[in-house]
């Protein structure tokens, strides 16, 4: 049987209660498990168990990380929980420190990781809309989706994890397209898994 670990890496603000990342997270597990995935779910809320996070990276065939984009990046409380467990990882579990060796410091940085065998997937929901990507004349200035997730794409290939292509839902607070939205997610998830 195959293993998902689903971080639903949502904060929650007043203005943002994360009913859609929820919604997000509760399709994957229900898509995933249709197709014969165990899944396990972490949120933000939890308490923090740095050993446990880290047995369910090593368990897991798959991570998604199912994230809003804040301030163009990742919400603070995901922020601390890879300081807090990625850096504990950083002595085996996920990774055997950054790579490099004694004899040659200047080569392989970034190539300890010792998940090889598992397969990563970004999850994102934006305010902005998709016309502000890949566009010279919109604000992302002709900039994709993973360029501006470039930084966590690189994390997870710290740990020597494969990429599956990001999924993103666009304009969610001002012109949301929920249906649709759900729809694309299973069609994505039909396809890489």
């Amino acid at each position: 049987m195959n293993k998902a670990l689903i971080i639903n890496a949502h904060q929650y603000y007043p203005f943002s209660e994360g009913k859609l990342n929820a919604t997000l997270v509760n399709s994957m597990v229900s898509h995933l498990t249709t197709r014969g995935f165990e899944t396990r779910v972490v949120t933000m809320a939890e308490p923090l168990d740095i050993e446990h996070q880290l047995d369910l990276h090593r368990w897991a065939d798959v991570v998604i990380l199912q994230s809003p984009i804040n301030w163009m990046g990742l919400p603070w409380s995901f922020k601390k929980y890879m300081d807090e467990v990625y850096t504990a990882g950083m002595g085996g579990a996920l990774c055997n420190g950054d790579g490099r060796s004694a004899d040659q410091p200047k080569a392989n940085y970034g190539r300890g990781g010792t998940l090889g065998d598992t397969r990563y997937m970004l999850s994102v929901t934006f305010n902005a809309p998709a016309e502000s990507f890949n566009d010279v004349n919109e604000f992302f200035e002709g900039k994709s989706v993973d360029d501006l997730l470039l930084p966590t794409h690189m994390n997870f290939k710290f740990f020597g994890m494969q990429s599956i292509p990001t999924f993103s839902c666009f304009d969610v607070m001002k012109n949301a397209d929920i249906e649709g939205d759900l729809a694309r997610l299973d069609t994505h998830l039909n396809t890489y898994f």
